[in-house]
């Protein structure tokens, strides 16, 4: 390769050195000397001379590479959403193309990551269409044993090139490169484990792909990886089978690579995999068992080097903490698998046993929680990602794969790690403490689990017996010296206080109700915390009562120490001491005045003005307490509300919040008091504020004003007429087709509640409203919005009933532009939503609009084609590339026959919770009996396959799923608690529909019905037959 440096490449060496002068004003001008010269013809090539002329220096080179990756990015291609002018020319991108790829075996490895880097950036774009010579290129370095950097080079290129290949390219490179990638992984001899490691990485992606596939083309992926299963089994038992080294991350490197790559062949390939699965086995299971040596000793003892916190040249992380997470991760894969789980199941009381003892705090975590008590509450809620966690989510496998023998297994292993932490304990031994804190945080793990087995009477011994001896033995240890252990029998006691004897838990309750008050560790004072919050609602008032005001002190005490996580914690936990109901009317004086004031400190925070906001309405609910507290809340945020202009940032917007806790559910003299204070300056929020928040918040409080207050909001004001005038002036803003759809967002709620409480007053705005309806639907950007519109046209239809053709009239003698009228734009929205409208109350109104509009036979219905089904592609994976030229297509069905397939589907969907519901309650005995299809069979049997007429008891269940799980986090609780149409029992009303439907227009049901799918057609012919 030439290394001649031209002028131009002067200049650029020049000014690619100034960049890194010490000196600013010089680097800031090569930068923008630089930046300039991106635009100019030649400058890619340039750089890419540079980086390719090993006679400059190393820290040249790599800047131009690593410069040469952003300008291809920026500049390459056209199309692509990062690009800027001017594009690359083809004659400077053949040259970039040919010079990186002779720089690939460069000796630097920084500089052949960012080389390779650069490669796969081109190839996103050109291969292989535009570059069809490299794959050959990269093979042939790759099976160049003389020249190991070019192995290196091209196995770095090939494993970011990995991550883009798609189904069409994975096929033909997998029979040509595997045997080339098993040739450097089989020779420890001849090359590192750095590049195995690598090779493994390739094999990795390629596989991940091919498991992709094999859900579209599995003849074809069995053909392919049957000859290539047995050899590389073969080397990853080779490489498992030497025990794991201590304070060598190039061994944790290479086994992590073997264990995902396993993992991808169990998950993807298990049935493959199950004869050639044994010969892997031993040598797992010894990399298993010395892994825990290595971790005791490094992380958990702290006594080797855990390599925590450090990564290779290529950006991986090389710690023994990585490792075991990994290593977790295949287990969990493995005993997942209904084939492979047999293989591990004669060892799954050893497998559980060591599993605890990875569970074990580790040094770091000491001492992390020990100075910082809101790390220490984070990591616990937010199940963050560890050695713990994994090993946690492993026994969860364990349990819901093996069944009874797996609850066997948890109950045994935890007896023993007991029994021999009591021996370390009289031993004299330091750290007794660790495998029993690991002990009892496996069993808190899996509460729901071990609950679920002790009420299905799975349980061998005593789970409750076992947990008191545990807890027993451990509470006269000390506090100070143990206070993770402390703070873990706190939490398991909450978790577990349905096992545990009254006695027993009298005793811990008032343990942890003492310990919040105390000077001991703030772990500590964590689990007594978590211990009130489960325990108290459940306690004999009587008993504890008496120490409730030292309880409330000490909560209130903690706000002022607490921050962020351990804030959330005390906040939920006076919630739940309030919520018990053991808030006396005379407590409100001394605790209200604190919480206001936390609230308020914090309001800019939306996380914890929520938790505080919470508590002062468990406050407001609390007997005697709504009265003070209004007349403590009314007072300070009326001013805030009347000069908005003159707050701070999130206080308006927090006050709304705090208006609109205070309005729900409360008694007319309460919202009367609000009105007069904060009514107008809410009006006047909506009418003027810019800010989202403001307005979501204003438009909630106005939607509570109307709930609550209904027609008498009217008449507070003295003017019924102004006050009219101007909650329709407020729907008008924030039905404004040019508003930032997150401004309206909240307008659905708001524009519903109009219509249900004050009807003759909206019946004569009603063409204006559905116009403006209309206009703010198609400016929507946010899905949410969209449901909420649609949820009004919803309801104005069963408004409009049995005159339905009134509605749809309505709609028509509208305009909308690109469609027939409004009604054809509203029926095709409503029917591409439809399927994402959550919440009960939402899905009962709209899916019976639907069979109203399908019932009243309208001629225009007819008339309208709306979307279909997707057109599923027979091209394989979609690639980015491929959904570029070829968007998703969808069939064209007439409405009549759409709207009858999302009521069919809807059925369909309460007959699988149904199902659903059966299968959850049978779990326990189907993993024991093996029986898997049990639970299907009650489905079928009851007539949805056989279309025999299904049950009493079926329908009866069928009438009961809506109104069971109405309680959603999608739900708005003003419009369900409020609207009559709420008591709609879904199941019953579609199959009153389809019953009538069927009979009054039957010509019509019989052509709807033979386009459906058959599980439609079976849901249908169910509710038929009854």
């Amino acid at each position: 390769m030439s290394t001649t440096v031209d002028q131009d490449q002067q200049w650029l060496v020049k000014c690619l050195s100034a960049t890194l002068d010490p000196n600013q004003e010089v680097r800031s001008f090569a930068e923008a000397s630089l930046n300039q010269a991106s635009r100019q013809p030649g400058f890619g090539a340039a750089l890419s001379k540079v980086a390719a002329n090993r006679e400059l220096s190393y820290g040249l080179r790599q800047l131009a590479a690593v410069l040469l990756k952003h300008f291809i990015k920026k500049h390459w291609q056209e199309d692509d959403e990062s690009f800027e002018h001017p594009v690359v020319s083809s004659e400077e991108k053949e040259v970039i193309r040919g010079l990186l790829l002779l720089s690939l075996d460069d000796s630097h490895r920084k500089i052949c990551t960012a080389i390779s880097m650069a490669v796969a950036s081109i190839a996103i774009y050109d291969w292989p269409e535009d570059w069809p010579d490299l794959l050959p290129i990269l093979l042939k370095l790759i099976t160049d044993q003389t020249n190991r950097n070019g192995v290196h080079g091209a196995l770095r290129c090939l494993a970011f090139l990995s991550g883009d290949l798609d189904d069409t390219i994975v096929p033909k490179l997998v029979p040509i490169l595997f045997p080339s990638l098993h040739t450097i992984v089989s020779s420890p001899q001849t090359y590192d484990k750095y590049l195995r490691t690598k090779a493994l990485s390739i094999v990795y992606s390629c596989t991940s792909m091919l498991g992709v596939m094999s859900g579209v083309y599995k003849l074809e992926m069995h053909a392919l990886m049957v000859p290539m299963l047995k050899p590389w089994m073969d080397q990853f038992s080779g490489i498992l089978e030497h025990p794991v080294q201590p304070e060598d991350p190039d061994d944790w490197g290479i086994k992590m690579e073997v264990l995902k790559c396993l993992n991808q062949f169990v998950q993807n390939f298990s049935s493959l995999t199950e004869n050639e699965f044994m010969v892997v086995m031993g040598p797992l299971w010894q990399t298993f068992v010395s892994s825990l040596s290595v971790y005791v000793r490094s992380s958990i003892e702290g006594t080797e080097n855990p390599y925590a916190g450090r990564y290779d040249s290529d950006g991986a992380e090389k710690s023994i903490d990585s490792f075991v997470v990994q290593l977790f991760e295949c287990l969990l894969t493995i005993v997942g698998s209904v084939k492979l789980v047999k293989v591990v199941a004669s060892n799954v009381r050893e497998l559980v046993y060591h599993t605890i003892a990875f569970l074990q705090m580790t040094e770091q975590q000491v001492h992390t929680w020990s100075v910082d008590a809101n790390q220490f509450v984070a990591d616990e809620d937010d199940s963050t990602y560890s050695c713990r966690v994994s090993g946690a989510l492993f026994l969860e496998e364990v349990v819901t794969s093996c069944g009874r023998d797996g609850i066997d297994a948890i109950i045994d292993a935890a007896s023993k790690r007991f029994n021999e932490s009591q021996q370390e304990k009289a031993a004299g031994s330091v750290v007794w403490w660790r495998m029993r804190e690991a002990t009892l945080y496996a069993l808190a793990s899996l509460s729901e689990q071990l609950l679920e087995a002790e009420a299905s009477g799975l349980l061998r011994v005593s789970l409750g017996k076992l947990l008191e001896q545990m807890i027993n033995e451990d509470i006269g240890s000390g506090v100070h010296q143990y206070p993770f252990l402390y703070a873990r029998i706190f939490a398991s006691v909450a978790k577990f206080s349905s096992l545990i004897s009254p006695g027993v838990l009298d005793h811990f309750l008032y343990a942890a109700i003492t310990t919040i008050g105390m000077d001991v560790p703030p772990p500590v004072k964590v689990g007594a915390c978590q211990a009130v919050s489960q325990i108290l609602p459940e306690a004999n008032k009587g008993i504890i009562q008496p120490q409730m005001m030292g309880l409330f002190s000490s909560l209130t005490d903690l706000l002022h120490q607490a921050s962020d996580e351990t804030l959330h914690l005390i906040l939920e936990t006076l919630q739940a001491v309030i919520k018990a109901g053991f808030l006396m009317a005379s407590m409100e004086p001394i605790l209200s005045p604190v919480i206001l004031n936390m609230w308020a400190l914090h309001v800019s925070d939306p996380f914890i003005s929520i938790d505080v906001i919470e508590v002062l309405e468990a406050i407001k609910c609390s007997p005697g307490c709504i009265h003070p507290l209004t007349s403590r809340i009314l007072p300070y945020i009326g001013p805030i509300l009347n000069q908005p202009q003159q707050q701070p940032d999130g206080l308006v917007a927090g006050s709304l919040d705090l208006l609109s806790m205070l309005l729900k559910n409360a008694p007319s003299d309460v919202i009367k008091a609000a009105y007069d204070v904060c009514f107008d300056a809410v009006i006047r929020i909506i009418l003027q504020s810019d800010d989202h928040s403001e307005m979501q918040n204003a438009t909630e409080c106005l939607a509570s004003f109307i709930s609550g207050a209904r027609q008498e909001v009217l008449a507070w004001g003295g003017d019924s007429g102004f006050t009219m005038r101007s909650l329709l002036d407020a729907a008008s803003r924030l039905l404004d087709p040019d508003m930032e759809s997150s401004g309206s967002l909240f307008v659905g709620t708001y524009i519903l509640q109009l219509i249900l409480h004050l009807p003759s007053q909206m019946a004569q705005h009603i063409q204006d409203l559905v116009a403006a309806l209309v206009r703010r639907l198609r400016s929507a950007q946010i899905a949410g919005l969209r449901n909420s519109l649609l949820l009004i046209f919803a309801r104005l239809a069963h408004v409009s009933s049995p005159n339905v053709e009134q509605f749809i009239n309505l709609l028509i003698s509208i305009p909308a532009e690109g469609y027939d009228n409004s009604f054809a734009y509203v029926m095709s929205e409503w029917t591409k939503q439809h399927e994402e409208i959550l919440g009960a109350y939402a899905i009962k109104i709209t899916t019976s609009a639907l069979a109203l509009l399908l019932s009243s036979r309208h001629p225009e219905l007819a008339k309208i084609n709306v979307q279909g089904h997707l057109i599923k592609s027979d091209t394989g994976i979609i690639t980015r590339s491929k959904a570029k030229l070829a968007p998703d297509q969808w069939t064209v069905v007439p409405l009549p026959a759409k709207i009858l397939a999302l009521l069919a589907d809807a059925l369909i969907e309460i007959q699988e919770q149904v199902l659903g519901d059966d299968d959850e309650q049978d779990s326990w005995e189907e993993v024991h009996e093996g029986d898997v299809e049990s639970g299907k069979e009650l489905l079928y049997s009851s007539g949805a396959t056989s279309f025999g007429r299904p049950t009493y008891e079926h329908l009866e269940a069928m009438a009961k799923v809506y109104n069971e799980n109405e309680d959603d986090d999608y739900e708005d609780d003003t419009l369900s608690a409020s609207d009559p149409l709420n008591e709609i029992n879904l199941a019953n009303y579609l199959g009153d529909f389809f019953r009538k439907f069927s009979q009054t227009n039957r010509q019509l049901f019989d052509n709807l019905f033979q386009g459906l799918m058959p599980a439609q057609q079976n849901a249908i012919k169910m509710v038929i037959n009854c």
